[in-house]
């Protein structure tokens, strides 16, 4: 079978799982009184995700065949996630947070490694084929994210949003993935035994190396700022666009009927801006296109702090179209950029350390901040019996100001980050 074709239907069901849940899990938090501790649930994705993607790409660098890495990941997780979904449906209204925190933890550890082990067992396939990686990998990426659409529309035509049974979904694809994972190209062990390695080289630890190059240590610090931004629509757009629905007038609306279907238009908009990175990594450099994403981010928040799913939805619907601009041009760019930057015997190491300052420190320290904001204006307000228009208003004045974080990130990384001369088309 074509290599670019297994390699696509890997990336379908490696978002795929994470799309079951990822943008309609915080109304199921809030529906069953946890709304004010949604952020733990996305920024315990980051906790895990400052080690455990390192940790997973050491092993797949060292000891153990990459593809092999992601099937065991993908199998504990699932398992980890069918529980916390049985336990869901147990507990009803009422679940405890202790418990079903517990089980969505040990799930996410071992789903958030499978990213980067994703990319790198299709980098290794595909270079091992004879393919550019870098021209080859979005269109096969591109998959991913449609995988991620289609379960967040199975999950909303289901009626799954307010319930566990979106976990159910995701924990039993990620079984069947744990699976057909094993039938990838197997995956080279980098081992030199014709010299001596001290014990940081022996544990793969030698990708923290790539701070000792500015340039490098740049881009991962302005990774790590950049990565406050990945959770917070995720974690709090269907919230946000379902409380309208407390007003008469959107009651009826489609945004706030059926909050996954629209949002998914920002996963739609990612399977046409991931087919323009080789062209603007090409022409523009990363400098540029971290730049334009970053600024898609101020966008992103800021539609949404002036949008409403009535007449004003056409804000909601721009939002959503750059949201491709602002994750891709960085999540995918930054991929290729590191996978570009390193040598191939750290390579599984280094987008482990990409995943770890982005989708870890970043979104867990973003994540917790923007869950005590949105606290403060709309989860207190509430609690003292605020309804209706206050607490969109609350809501509204939480993505200002996180499109005024966005905006300052824009402006040092384009004084403070150095790019080299881009290369011409």
């Amino acid at each position: 079978m074509n290599i670019k074709f297994r390699l696509t239907l890997l990336n379908f069901l490696e978002f795929a799982v994470w799309g079951a849940y990822l943008t309609s899990m915080g109304t199921y938090l809030a529906g069953v009184g946890l709304g004010s501790h949604i952020g733990w649930f996305y920024s315990v994705q980051g906790i895990v995700s400052i080690f455990m993607p390192a940790l997973m790409g050491i092993l797949a660098d060292r000891w153990m065949e990459g593809q092999r890495v992601l099937s065991l990941c993908h199998a504990l997780a699932g398992l980890f996630m069918i529980a916390a979904s049985l336990y869901g449906y147990q507990a009803g209204p009422t679940p405890d947070f202790g418990t079903l925190f517990s089980l969505y933890t040990l799930s996410v550890a071992f789903f958030m490694p499978t990213i980067a082990l994703s990319y790198s067992v299709a980098y290794s396939a595909l270079e091992r084929a004879g393919y550019d990686t870098v021209k080859a990998f979005p269109p096969i990426r591109v998959w991913g994210t449609v995988g991620f659409i289609v379960t967040m529309w199975i999950v909303d035509l289901c009626g799954l949003q307010q319930t566990p049974g979106q976990w159910m979904v995701s924990g039993c694809l990620s079984l069947g993935l744990a699976a057909y994972a094993l039938t990838m190209p197997r995956m080279e062990i980098k081992k030199d035994e014709s010299q001596q390695k001290t014990l940081a080289e022996a544990l793969g630890l030698n990708a923290f190396r790539l701070f000792l190059n500015p340039r490098m240590a740049m881009f991962m610090a302005f990774a790590m700022l950049l990565g406050f931004c990945l959770q917070i629509s995720n974690g709090y757009a269907n919230p946000f666009i379902t409380s309208f629905g407390e007003i008469a007038e959107y009651q009826t609306t489609f945004g706030v009927q059926h909050a996954n279907i629209l949002i998914s238009l920002s996963q739609m908009s990612e399977t046409l801006c991931i087919l323009l990175i080789p062209f603007f990594l090409s022409r523009f450099g990363i400098k540029k296109v971290v730049l334009i994403a970053l600024l898609g981010w101020v966008l992103r928040f800021g539609f949404f702090a002036v949008g409403n799913p009535g007449s004003g939805v056409w804000l909601f619907l721009l939002s959503m179209i750059v949201y491709g601009v602002a994750f891709d041009f960085f999540n995918i760019s930054g991929s290729l950029f590191i996978n570009q930057e390193t040598d191939d015997s750290i390579r599984s190491s280094a987008q482990g350390l990409f995943m770890m300052m982005t989708n870890g420190l970043g979104a867990f320290i973003g994540t917790l901040v923007a869950q005590a904001v949105i606290n403060h204006y709309v989860f207190t307000p509430q609690a003292a019996g605020a309804t209706g228009s206050d607490v969109v208003a609350g809501w509204q004045t939480c993505w200002a100001i996180f499109a005024a974080y966005a905006f300052v990130v824009a402006v040092l990384f384009a004084i403070l980050f150095r790019d080299k001369k881009p290369a011409t088309a």
